[in-house]
């Protein structure tokens, strides 16, 4: 049972957004981003980490996490780059956005290419392992977003895939 922030009454959460059954204040369940980046390192190869949480746990997937409130969504890609793999990135363009479903993690999940500019790889945070795959030797794939926003960027990929 959810409580107001405003008032502590009881929400009622059969409608789309919780309202207080005391004051009548609505609740906006706001919407969480994540990010991640689409690093290739000079041979073309990209960069993945093996995730230690939920979802997708023991899969691979782009470096990536979640946007802190007030934080500009580039420099939260290049935090987490470099507290899951230990590389520090500059991250460009955006490639796309991809919407989730997720009601409890990321609703939007923003993809940036970023250039490798120094920092040594190794696994942190909770990343269990960071590697460079090339397009042959992907390994299984924790979310669809993951391959959709590498396609064409990864050397040999095809741009179809």
């Amino acid at each position: 049972m959810a409580h107001c922030t405003s008032c502590a009454g009881i929400l009622d959460e059969s409608a789309r957004h919780p309202v207080c059954t005391a004051c009548g204040r609505v609740h906006h369940r706001d919407p969480k981003v994540g990010v991640g980046v689409v690093v290739l390192d000079e041979r073309g190869r990209l960069l993945l980490v093996r995730r230690g949480v939920g979802p997708g746990k023991g899969l691979w997937a782009l470096p990536a996490g979640f946007v802190d409130a007030g934080e500009d969504p580039r420099k939260a890609a290049a935090r987490e780059t470099l507290e899951e793999t230990g590389l520090i990135v500059d991250v460009g363009r955006v490639i796309d956005v991809y919407p989730t479903g997720s009601t409890t993690g990321a609703s939007f999940f923003l993809a940036f290419e970023a250039q490798l500019v120094g920092g040594e790889l190794a696994a942190a945070d909770d990343a269990l392992d960071a590697a460079f795959f090339g397009a042959a030797e992907l390994p299984e794939l924790a979310f669809p977003s993951t391959a959709e926003a590498a396609k064409g960027l990864i050397v040999g990929a095809p741009a179809d895939r």
